[in-house]
């Protein structure tokens, strides 16, 4: 509902209707982008079932990694939870977090720099707003370690896609896992479709089962 002038539709006598939704299966999503990332079991798959005979990568373990959470709302909550599940010390930013709240949920808190700075994996759970709209831009990605991933699970245009494909092409970071785009769908000759350290989703996030059955139901409704 937030892609409607909810003002403007009122004004017109248009009634404006929403379905509800549940659980949080961006949460799973976000961590298969992180295990495709650190692991590479889709491209080993592809390897095995086009003949090769065995492994070539070398992973890295989820255990003892620090993942940022940026933007922690319900979504940054239950990924922290899962990934604290992992094994995972979890730092958190967000514009309206207090270290005290951070506290309450069992993770540190960090400045949106620290973050970036310490973080292994930066996960973005941010709504988009003009406010937030380019939230993650050069100056952040520039102070992530080379070894570092971002992933995107919340909406495109919360980062600087520019900045973001200079990072990637140089190497500047180890890798981003994307599930949403400035543009949707991704246009077919769009760079992120060519770079071997991008991992990409069609914007999967809701796309499940549990939440298609209380669309429909809604919609009926």
């Amino acid at each position: 509902n937030n892609s409607f002038d909810l003002k403007a539709a009122a004004d017109h006598g248009v009634t404006v209707c929403g379905t509800g939704t549940v659980g949080a299966p961006t949460v799973g999503i976000t961590f298969g982008l992180m295990l495709e990332l650190t692991r590479r079991i889709g491209f080993e798959n592809q390897r095995m079932k086009a003949g090769e005979p065995w492994q070539v990568t070398l992973g890295r373990d989820l255990e003892g990694l620090t993942p940022g959470v940026v933007g922690f709302g319900k979504l940054g909550h239950r990924v922290a939870a899962v990934a604290q599940a992992f094994g995972m010390k979890v730092i958190a930013w967000s514009q309206n977090l207090t270290p005290e709240d951070a506290e309450k949920a069992g993770v540190r808190y960090a400045t949106k720099e620290q973050l970036f700075s310490e973080a292994d994996i930066v996960t973005i759970h941010y709504a988009l707003s003009e406010r937030s709209r380019g939230i993650v831009g050069a100056a952040d990605l520039g102070r992530m370690k080379r070894d570092a991933c971002l992933i995107n699970t919340a909406r495109g245009p919360l980062v600087d896609e520019a900045a973001l494909l200079d990072a990637l092409r140089a190497k500047k970071i180890a890798g981003a896992g994307l599930d949403v785009f400035d543009v949707e769908p991704l246009p077919v000759d769009h760079p992120f479709r060519t770079l071997d350290n991008v991992v990409l989703t069609p914007h999967l996030g809701y796309v499940s089962e549990q939440n298609y059955r209380i669309y429909f139901r809604d919609i009926v409704e």
